[in-house]
């Protein structure tokens, strides 16, 4: 199954988070574009599939890097934001279905699993 091109995936990211930054909720503008953030890191396995991609703004998505989800969630709370973490569940839900789904994602599949399992934990 091919994947839609990074503008139609940023397109579809927009409709289905509401174009606000899912780190420090800021809402995008003219002033404030969206970045293409990786909730899998593509150095740990993430795919750019749209299941694993979401809208950031450009500060949230730089000062991250390469920094587990969770990681850097705490991080974005010690620091006054209000991080979606209810996007950010629904996203890694859908990935782990689309792994599933489309098989392969070797490296990315532990990634998955223990993001998943420590944000639950989180909620619990």
């Amino acid at each position: 199954m091919a994947q839609a091109g990074r503008t139609a995936r940023m397109a579809a990211a927009r409709r289905r988070d509401g174009g606000t930054c899912v780190w420090c909720g800021v809402a995008f503008d003219e002033r404030t574009r969206p970045t293409r953030e990786h909730v899998i890191p593509r150095v740990k396995g993430g795919p750019s599939w749209l299941e694993n991609e979401v809208e950031a703004c450009r500060r949230c998505n730089g000062e991250r890097g390469h920094r587990a989800l969770v990681e850097w969630l705490e991080e974005c709370e010690r620091r006054g934001w209000t991080p979606d973490v209810g996007r950010l569940e629904r996203v890694l839900v859908a990935l782990q279905a689309a792994i599933r789904e489309r098989g392969g994602q070797r490296k990315a599949r532990p990634q998955l699993e223990g993001q998943l399992r420590r944000l639950r934990k989180r909620a619990a």
